[in-house]
Formats: C-alpha cells, sequence, structure tokens
C-alpha cells in the first residue's frame, strides 16, 4: 500500500473518531493526516510527509484548538433593547384593544395591542410581552387573571 492510502485511512478514521468524541483534537490530527496524504500523493519522501504530518500537528494543536475553545466558552450573548423585553410582564394602563392601548413594560410606558387580535385586555391587568413591533408591545393576559371581555 502506497504511504499517501495509509495517510488517507489514519485521516478517515481520526475523522470518524472526532465526529463520536467532540474534542476538536482528532479532527486537527486528520487535517494533517490529509495533510500528509497530499504530500505523499504529490511524491514526496515519508520523511517529509511525517514532517508534514508533525508540522500540521503542532500548529493545529497549539494555534487552531485555543482560539476555537476560546469561542465555545463565550457566554450567551445578552439580550438588550428591545428584544429584552420580550417575556417580561406587563401591566396595562388602558383597555389594551386591536386600536391599542398604554402599557408598562419595566418602568417605561408602551403603546400596546394583544397578540390575538380578537382579545381586549382590560386596564390594570398583567400580561405576557410577546413581541415588539417597531414601539407597540405584542401583549397577552397572563393565564390565572380574570376573563377578558370580548368585542
Amino acid at each position: 500500500m502506497e504511504a499517501w492510502v495509509a495517510w488517507l485511512l489514519l485521516a478517515a478514521l481520526l475523522g470518524i473518531a472526532e465526529l463520536l468524541s467532540l474534542t476538536l483534537a482528532l479532527g486537527l490530527l486528520a487535517v494533517a493526516a490529509l495533510a500528509a496524504g497530499l504530500a505523499g500523493a504529490l511524491g514526496l519522501p515519508v520523511a517529509v510527509q511525517l514532517a508534514v504530518f508533525a508540522a500540521g500537528s503542532v500548529a493545529g494543536l497549539a494555534v487552531v484548538r485555543p482560539v476555537a475553545r476560546r469561542h465555545v466558552r463565550q457566554p450567551p450573548a445578552l439580550r438588550s433593547g428591545t428584544a429584552a423585553l420580550v417575556g417580561r410582564e406587563a401591566l396595562t394602563l388602558t383597555e389594551v384593544s386591536r386600536a391599542g392601548g398604554r402599557a408598562r413594560i419595566g418602568g417605561e410606558e408602551w403603546t400596546a395591542r394583544p397578540y390575538d387580535p380578537d382579545l381586549v385586555i382590560p386596564a390594570g391587568r398583567p400580561a405576557d410581552v410577546l413581541a415588539i413591533e417597531g414601539a407597540t408591545a405584542l401583549l397577552y393576559p397572563l393565564p390565572g387573571a380574570p376573563d377578558e371581555e370580548s368585542p
């Protein structure tokens, strides 16, 4: 068997092992084995193939892996602006219907309308903020609150 075929088999085995372990180290070694296989396919001697594999392995494990691990361990992005309001509780200040209304969300007064256009949410009722469209909060009455009035 030619050396480049052995490198390709090694790369395939390392790739499969990476899929099972998800450590990134075996995947980087698989890439280094592919590079060594390419060197073998070009007809370079086995010593050069080993050097390519060693250089690729060291570069991958010493440079690429720490950078990738740092990116994986970043904390999730904080929601800000209107995205931070979705999921919060609002208190209706006026009746909220298809025509509009006002609600207090996090200490600020917002224009509001019900998420379900057929609902009417009376003033003073707590509601969930399901979405923000422009400067209007789309609300849905909290479960357990007294029944809503119909239009």
